[in-house]
């Protein structure tokens, strides 16, 4: 054997490994971990409903919370493995997303298929655990991934429908903290209004900014179909519209529940006006809101919005009954 060949087979399995090791980690990125700090929809449910069940924490509960955290993240990463295969072919056109690993051919989509389907199965089993609300609010989210996703309904294709349909897991992350410490009552439904139109919000402005940043070129077009209808104006006017829903029905709730979170009407404005003007930038963290963190300001008053909402919660002011009287019948 000449010296060349016994070369040539000593360094084959070292590049074997080397590609199988790149390849896994491609599989790791399409799960998307890092959007596990999308899960902070999920403390709201938590607080309130320890507020009006009178549920405490403690450290069986504690235990309980980590399990559903685990179970929510399996079930989001699942959606987002199936998202990052189906949308290969449109992420190439962008400008951006063409480098995500299955946009650039890094991804065995066999084994995604499967990775996609184990993650599943695996938040689900752990979802058992907890109670059927539970349980139904985390097949729910898997569900609405498949319908956002997967033809032929594919719902990020239809204007509008897009955003309402991905936004929709806003309240459902509000159900998997709420039966994560009871089982017995229903979320009030206007906070549940409020969440998934505060979710449009969000997703409304991701899609002006992305929108913005990429215009109505042919790009654009082949890139998302929903492009084909929107523009800047009626992006912006859908914006309004969600804004405007999610504080009138957040102020249902309050004068229902809990008048003392009237006072975190500033604070939660101050926050979604930082966050409009963020859409305005160019490669805006709004497009990836994993990223979002890097944003000094918008970080602090969302801060100091969990400080006093958590407070408010449980603490109560009975001046505010004489200055937002109830009306006689």
């Amino acid at each position: 054997m000449s010296a060349n060949s016994y070369t040539e087979q000593s360094e084959r399995p070292i590049a074997v490994s080397a590609t199988l090791h790149a390849r896994l980690r491609a599989h790791l990125r399409i799960a998307r971990l890092d959007h596990c700090v999308k899960q902070v929809f999920i403390l709201p449910g938590i607080l309130l409903a320890m507020a009006l069940t009178g549920e405490r924490l403690d450290v069986g509960s504690a235990i309980h919370i980590c399990i559903g955290l685990l179970s929510a993240t399996l079930i989001a990463s699942s959606n987002y493995v199936i998202n990052e295969m189906l949308d290969a072919p449109f992420d190439r056109l962008h400008p951006t997303k063409c480098n995500r690993p299955a946009a650039c051919g890094e991804v065995h989509f066999g084994w995604g298929y499967a990775q996609w389907i184990l993650m599943m199965v695996a938040g689900l089993a752990l979802a058992l655990e907890f109670s059927r609300g539970f349980f139904v609010s985390a097949l729910l989210l898997w569900i609405m991934g498949c319908i956002y996703n997967i033809p032929p309904v594919r719902s990020k294709d239809l204007p509008y429908v897009d955003v309402l349909s991905e936004s929709i897991n806003n309240p459902l992350r509000f159900c998997l903290g709420w039966y994560m410490m009871t089982a017995v009552l229903l979320p009030p439904l206007s906070l549940l209004l409020s969440y998934w139109m505060l979710g449009a919000y969000f997703m409304a402005l991701k899609r002006f900014s992305e929108y913005r940043q990429i215009g109505d070129s042919i790009v654009a077009r082949g890139y998302r179909k929903s492009f084909r209808y929107y523009s800047q104006e009626l992006l912006l006017n859908s914006v309004v519209f969600y804004a405007a829903a999610a504080m009138l029905f957040f102020g249902a709730f309050i004068m229902r529940y809990r008048m003392e979170l009237i006072l975190t009407f500033p604070l939660i404005a101050w926050a979604m006006a930082i966050y409009f003007g963020l859409a305005f930038r160019t490669e805006s963290a709004v497009q990836n809101p994993e990223k979002l963190y890097r944003e000094r300001q918008l970080m602090m008053v969302l801060l100091l919005n969990v400080v006093v909402f958590s407070a408010l919660l449980f603490v109560n002011i009975p001046w505010l009954g004489s200055v937002f009287p109830k009306s006689l019948p």
